[in-house]
């Protein structure tokens, strides 16, 4: 196995703390100062079907961002489909697994002047089957840079909890990134975490404060989390939204919510609302408020001449199964990914990650193994 390449492995202490968005950031600023960059996902939970493969979704967004000019099934060699733990644990097959993770390593790495290997949450997880974020990093030879979400009390315990079993296996951390730091509290946290890290033997080394426009999805990453379609401006299924409300009170108090980026859930029927909200349907001396977007809950669709007048607007509407609590609450609780394509995010991300991430003390701890 490859054990020239310089090489880091990207863990978390949870699972959405910032993995994704690390190795996106990361990838940019190294191509930008060494040239060619590897990238590898050994291990993917989340995936798409390509071709007769399951691939891993951060692998195919690497790719489809950067074109890492490498087999796209070696930058995603084991995808642990729903029954995968139960075979694996029926019939064991390690030796196979780590054997074809090292292979697909040495290709990822192939004339590379770095690698990137993307972690698939904590330390521990897939122990379950042999393979740990922690095991991995030993199979590949890699240091690891631990992610996890801004704070100072629980994220320490969470570092020194996955500190223990990545030392277990040999594996030093480099360094920590905190992610998702409020804004007015920054300053209080990057200092008290730098030092409650010290005292763990842990370098800090980048501090992101938390960006709305990376928690804040599109309308299409709605539209699937709700089970839904667009009824009119598909086209527009990139715009992004940045607040939610739902329409269960009068027009009139409705409109005065409304902020821009705002999507409206409201039911099928309630036309009131549907009226009040799109471009032209309200006095003159009363302009509509910006929105996003509309979501007709119920799977109710308005009368004919109101769907005239959707048809009219600039406004994209789309229609759920879910009532409107259920969507809502769906909607809250939605992991926002990055996708292929949401320039605006990735460029946003690879500027964050330049600004807040000492880049060149990384790779010196890398590079030229000096801590």
């Amino acid at each position: 196995m490859n054990i020239v390449t310089p090489r880091v492995f990207i863990a978390a202490t949870q699972q959405n703390d910032g993995k994704t968005t690390t190795a996106l950031g990361l990838f940019a600023v190294l191509k930008k100062r060494l040239g060619r960059i590897g990238f590898i996902k050994p291990v993917g939970q989340r995936f798409e079907q390509v071709g007769n493969q399951r691939i891993d979704e951060d692998s195919l967004l690497m790719d489809r961002t950067f074109g890492v000019q490498t087999p796209i099934e070696d930058m995603s060699p084991i995808a642990v489909e729903p029954d995968f733990t139960r075979r694996y644990i029926d019939n064991a097959n390690n030796d196979f697994l780590v054997r074809r993770l090292q292979n697909s390593f040495d290709r990822a790495c192939w004339e590379k002047e770095f690698c990137l290997i993307e972690g698939t949450g904590h330390a521990g997880v897939g122990s379950v089957f042999d393979l740990s974020n922690a095991r991995v990093a030993r199979l590949l030879q890699s240091k690891v840079i631990l992610i996890t979400r801004g704070g100072i009390g629980r994220p320490i315990d969470e570092v020194a909890l996955n500190q223990a079993l990545f030392e277990k296996e040999g594996v030093e951390i480099v360094g920590v990134i905190l992610n998702k730091i409020l804004p007015d509290k920054y300053e209080h946290v990057r200092d008290f975490a730098r030092r409650g890290l010290e005292r763990l033997g842990i370098e800090l080394l980048g501090a992101i404060p938390a960006e709305p426009l990376l928690s804040s999805p599109t309308l299409n990453q709605i539209r699937r989390q709700v089970k839904g379609e667009f009824i009119h401006a598909g086209q527009e299924s990139l715009l992004r939204v940045g607040k939610v409300i739902i329409g269960a009170m009068s027009a009139r108090n409705v409109v005065s919510h409304i902020t821009p980026q705002t999507l409206v859930i409201t039911p099928g029927d309630r036309e009131d609302i549907i009226l009040t909200v799109l471009p032209g349907a309200v006095t003159e001396n009363e302009p509509t408020p910006p929105i996003t977007g509309l979501l007709l809950s119920g799977d109710l669709r308005p009368h004919p001449r109101v769907m005239e007048m959707i048809a009219r607007s600039r406004v994209p509407v789309i229609t759920t199964p879910f009532d409107s609590y259920t969507a809502a609450s769906s909607i809250h609780s939605m992991t926002v990914k990055t996708m292929p394509g949401d320039h605006e995010k990735i460029s946003r991300i690879q500027t964050v990650v330049e600004q807040y991430v000492d880049v060149d003390r990384l790779l010196e701890k890398l590079v030229s193994g000096h801590a």
